[in-house]
């Protein structure tokens, strides 16, 4: 038999048995929708510049973008990834000791300067800056949110809150592009000014906020500045919760996940931009010559004449179904074990990574989307819920905080390989320079000296060439699909990680009940 000192801990092994679909909806409280209306806000802003960044930092400084390599580009990546990743470790344990409320203000006011940076210094240097910014503000803002989120639920419906918080943080996610799609078709600083007026939303919001637990986080405190209890530091608390296997090798099989998925919105929109022909599906939707419709054109994110679909709004897609459909995968992800149900989103989004390089068709880059969406909404919410759930009741935060640990390493390391090999296999810019040369069109050094992110132009301007004729010669002639291959590959990987996770915790959940 288990002694007492066990019998929590075993209760935190083991999954615990989910309400019906209609009654885990009906038990979840008001602090729980003001917290995702707030994160709804928050995404909207955040994945409205997320979602075009890279097609930002790839247009020609002539078009008012950056105009660096997706190398370059990486570097950004990479620190904002760290920013946002690493700071939460800490920040979550200030949120458990000094209020969700006070840290999400701060968050929000940090995040309003990453924006207006961004929109007032487009350069280089100033979006490095205001990534930096928008990364702190974000890594604040979590744990407030998540540990709120913890708080105002139980473990009998916290698969369906989770489910239906993450479907609230993708009407963010969904409208966020729309607007940014609109907005830097007039000009790109016009996305990050919208973003910034956006997020002010939230300052009313936390008008009507009440944070759960606040009376037993007070008397805490008090007890703590009476000297009736004493408390260790955030450092030493942290290194001791980080030092339990547990906790440290979930976070470990959970990175590749982080690397895989964020290659989607760091990697696939200037892939979609450069190869994929949408054509195709707005000829399905609305004939061949495609729309005039204002509207849709705003809804789809189609361009000026309403015969293409631009990137953000292809990547649209997955914000799109998780917005209508995450409720119902929840519900469905409760009925299995948390790591089974992570494996097997996994292992769709790998599917669907391996199926985007390989045709220019509008409609296969839809399909894989759509398959990603709903790996991810079979894998994503279920890890922060799991974490959540076994996390001690006076660390929520901080164990929250701990779960951006993965996303550390996986969005770093992607946040500089993804780009670089998107650089080095599937570059369009560079393959159009390649045949420039090839054709004698122009010497090595005249083509070298065309500005970045402008040599397929000039490879329409000099060859007189149909312009999706040539990206598909250059599709079919080298192995853009490589970027690809290899990102799936690291989520089949970390897709058997957590499955012999899952096995290891079940053997020590059935050896504590013996």
């Amino acid at each position: 038999m288990s002694n007492p000192d066990q019998s929590g801990e075993q209760e935190k092994l083991e999954d615990v048995k989910q309400l019906g679909l209609f009654a885990a909806l009906a038990s979840l409280s008001y602090v729980f929708w003001i917290c995702g209306g707030m994160e709804m806000i928050e995404r909207l802003a955040f994945y409205g510049v997320k979602a075009v960044a890279a097609l930002y930092a790839k247009d020609p400084v002539s078009k008012g973008g950056l105009g660096v390599t997706m190398t370059d580009f990486g570097t950004i990546l990479m620190v904002w990834a760290l920013v946002q990743s690493i700071v939460p470790v800490f920040t979550g344990g200030l949120s458990d000791r000094y209020g969700y409320k006070e840290t999400i203000f701060a968050s929000t006011v940090v995040k309003i300067a990453g924006y207006l940076v961004m929109a007032f210094f487009p350069t280089y240097n100033g979006f490095f800056a205001g990534a930096i910014l928008l990364a702190t503000g974000t890594a604040i803002f979590k744990p407030g949110i998540q540990g709120t989120l913890v708080k105002s639920t139980t473990p009998q419906n916290s698969s369906m809150a989770w489910g239906v918080f993450y479907q609230t943080v993708n009407i963010g996610g969904f409208l966020g592009p729309l607007v940014a799609g609109l907005m830097r078709k007039m000009e790109w600083q016009y996305v990050f000014f919208a973003c910034a007026a956006i997020i002010c939303v939230n300052f009313l919001l936390l008008l009507v906020y009440k944070e759960p637990g606040k009376e037993e986080r007070l008397e805490r405190t008090r007890a703590v500045t009476e000297g009736r209890v004493t408390r260790a530091s955030l450092v030493t608390e942290s290194l001791h919760e980080l030092a339990k296997p547990r906790v440290w090798l979930y976070l470990l099989v959970f990175s590749g996940f982080w690397f895989m998925f964020n290659a989607l919105f760091d990697v696939l929109p200037a892939h979609i931009d450069d190869w994929v022909d949408t054509r195709g599906v707005v000829a399905t939707l609305f004939g061949t010559g495609g729309t005039d419709s204002a509207f849709i054109k705003f809804f789809i994110v189609m361009n000026a004449g309403g015969t293409e679909i631009q990137p953000e709004g292809m990547l649209n897609l997955n914000a799109g179904l998780i917005m209508v459909t995450c409720f119902m995968f929840a519900w469905l992800s409760g009925m299995l074990r948390a790591t089974t149900s992570m494996v097997i989103g996994t292992l769709l989004a790998s599917a669907a990574l391996f199926l985007s390089g390989y045709s220019v068709s509008g409609w296969a880059s839809v399909a894989a989307i759509l398959v990603f969406s709903v790996g991810e909404m079979m894998s994503s919410p279920k890890f922060s819920e799991y974490i959540g759930n076994f996390a001690p009741d006076d660390k929520k935060g901080m164990y929250l905080g701990f779960s951006q640990i993965p996303l550390a390493i996986g969005w770093t390391l992607e946040g500089k390989i993804g780009p670089w090999l998107y650089d080095t296999f599937a570059s369009k810019d560079t393959f159009s320079r390649e045949v420039i040369v090839a054709r004698g069109l122009l010497d090595e050094v005249a083509a070298k000296a065309i500005p970045q992110g402008e040599a397929f132009d000039h490879l329409v301007k000099l060859t007189g060439e149909d312009p999706f004729a040539l990206t598909k010669l250059m599709h079919d002639t080298h192995s853009v699909e490589t970027v690809w291959n290899i990102m799936a590959v690291v989520g089949i990987v970390s897709a058997f990680g957590i499955y012999l996770y899952g096995r290891w915790v079940l053997t020590l959940a059935r050896r504590q009940r013996t």
